[in-house]
């Protein structure tokens, strides 16, 4: 009869080791696809701000220099795009990591601020503002990231 018990029992606890670890490998393969997602759409985050910080300084630039109104309105539909290249990939983010939701925040504002620069001199600056916003959610993303 002992016999029987424990042969039950050991084959009861089997069953609940052998689910419990596969629940455990099922969730860290989900933790593995969601911080694979986050670090793509990081990257597509980081080239998209740097492709519309240089639209948008070329389209400045243009702007500055007094380019007739053709060249400015194809600068402006270049930026359009680029713009909607970082919103997309801002809300992607955002949506895996909100830790990363301010800092990368952060980062879209500072590109978009290149718009409408008075002179060359705060057009730098912005640029600048805009490097470094993105620097601190590279930064950010490396600290939420970490193991």
């Amino acid at each position: 009869m002992w016999s029987s018990v424990i042969a039950v029992a050991g084959t009861l606890l089997g069953g609940a080791l052998t689910g419990l670890l596969q629940m455990r490998r099922e969730r860290a393969a989900r933790d593995e696809r969601r911080a694979e997602a986050l670090r793509v759409a990081l990257g597509e985050l980081v080239a998209a701000l740097g492709d519309h910080r240089r639209a948008l300084w070329h389209r400045e630039d243009l702007v500055l220099n007094g380019a007739g109104p053709e060249a400015v309105d194809a600068a402006r539909a270049q930026t359009r795009a680029t713009r909607s290249a970082v919103t997309s990939s801002l809300v992607a983010v955002c949506v895996l990591e909100p830790a990363l939701t301010g800092p990368a925040r952060r980062a879209a504002l500072a590109a978009f601020a290149l718009r409408d620069a008075p002179d060359r001199t705060a057009l730098a600056a912005r640029r600048e503002a805009a490097i470094t916003a993105t620097d601190d959610l590279v930064a950010a993303a490396g600290r939420v990231m970490a193991p």
